[in-house]
């Protein structure tokens, strides 16, 4: 096969959670250990940092890698999910895992996909590890998927574990309550390991409980006063957790100086590629792209968006499982939404959650495709409006998908 045949291939045929949702969402890990236990503890040859967390993980893993870029070192990125092309989940220094890798990777081991009934993701970390112990990375950069206590990457011995947040998403799967979901995300901390947690307001009972278990350091991200080419105002919580998870890091083998920090912190998009995040696509008319998804994060989409004077066009699609009601309460009444389906089958159809917009008295117009809002919208307004597209990672990609081809 070639690449564009070995793409189809993975998707099509092994369970894929960004197209099927939680039928591909393993409750073990025996399929990755199986795997490793034929093939090779990869991940033994470096570094690791782990992180997990409901928001700001992605965010945090490019933080952390363009810092460690900037100091020197080699830095595998493995981060999930992709907006334009599978390859943004693999990374090293930035560059995107090579077309050739990810063929030949498929062909040496579909055998073993399709008889441990791997799924996608586990394909993924299966193939992130390879590449980075091949490459020699000095480090890894490991984005958990989804949880953390029965994610495919807890099968890692990390050098430090980093929790970002906890807030109430995926309630189908990791529970729903803050401690439940506390719990599983807890499931990263590993014995004498130090963890760090990204929020000081959630110095919950359950990391101090299993932190003291595994007799492992826990600290609390500290406030710095540093910037970033990262433009969301949430991003001070993510600078301040990745900043506070280097001078952990300091304080064992490694040397990064604060004016390394700072440097990295303004070149994250430069240094590692990052989309989705704030992500300023023109000026005139002022169109930003955010890929959050759940009450919390689109709450502090919503609180930047009131410090800006434009009139408001807000482009949202939800995946299913999301608590819409408890969104739509954090919405302005005064801005123009545009609710929107997609070609990906975990977008819910907007004419089913349309009435909880009229309950809360939003005016709202419906799409089948965000790129149809998109151009009506383009059609009508003019160059002192905004347009933000955001609420679901697929209707962004949808969008950035949509303006590269034009």
């Amino acid at each position: 096969m070639n690449y564009n045949e070995t793409i189809s291939w993975l998707f099509s045929q092994l369970p894929y959670y960004q197209k099927k949702g939680p039928v591909a969402y393993k409750k073990n890990i025996d399929n990755i250990n199986h795997f490793i236990i034929k093939h090779g503890h990869d991940y033994l040859s470096f570094d690791v940092i782990h992180v997990a967390g409901t928001n700001g993980k992605g965010s945090v893993c490019h933080m952390l890698s363009s810092i460690l870029q900037e100091s020197g070192l080699k830095v595998g990125l493995f981060t999930s999910p992709h907006l334009l092309d599978f390859r943004e989940r693999i990374k090293i220094n930035g560059v995107k895992i090579a077309k050739n890798f990810v063929v030949d990777f498929v062909q040496d081991y579909m055998h073993d996909f399709v008889q441990l009934n791997m799924s996608f993701f586990e394909m993924n970390v299966a193939m992130a590890l390879n590449y980075f112990k091949i490459n020699m990375v000095d480090i890894a950069i490991i984005e958990v998927g989804l949880g953390g206590r029965l994610d495919a990457t807890n099968i890692i011995s990390p050098t430090l574990s980093v929790i970002t947040n906890v807030s109430l998403d995926h309630t189908n799967l990791l529970g729903n309550t803050i401690d439940l979901i506390a719990k599983e995300k807890a499931g990263i901390i590993k014995p004498g390991v130090p963890v760090l947690i990204g929020d000081d307001k959630i110095k919950s009972h359950v990391f101090e409980k299993v932190a003291t278990k595994f007799n492992s350091p826990i600290f609390y991200a500290k406030k710095f006063n540093y910037s970033s080419d990262l433009l969301g105002d949430y991003q001070v919580l993510n600078i301040n957790t990745s900043v506070t998870a280097v001078k952990i890091l300091n304080q064992y083998s490694f040397n990064v100086s604060d004016e390394i920090i700072q440097r990295a912190l303004n070149k994250v998009v430069v240094n590692t590629c990052l989309i989705g995040r704030w992500q300023v696509i023109s000026k005139k008319p002022l169109i930003i792209c955010d890929i959050a998804h759940n009450l919390a994060a689109v709450n502090f989409v919503m609180k930047q968006l009131l410090t800006l004077n434009n009139e408001k066009y807000i482009i949202l699609g939800f995946s299913e499982n999301k608590d819409i009601d408890s969104i739509c309460k954090c919405l302005p009444k005064n801005y123009n939404y545009f609710l929107c389906g997609s070609n990906n089958n975990r977008i819910i159809d907007p004419n089913n959650f349309k009435s909880i917009f009229a309950k809360h008295d939003l005016n709202y117009k419906i799409y089948n495709f965000a790129c149809d809002a998109y151009d009506d919208i383009l059609s009508k307004m003019d160059e002192n409006n905004l347009i933000m597209i955001t609420g679901s990672t697929f209707v962004v990609a949808d969008i950035l998908e949509y303006i590269d081809k034009s």
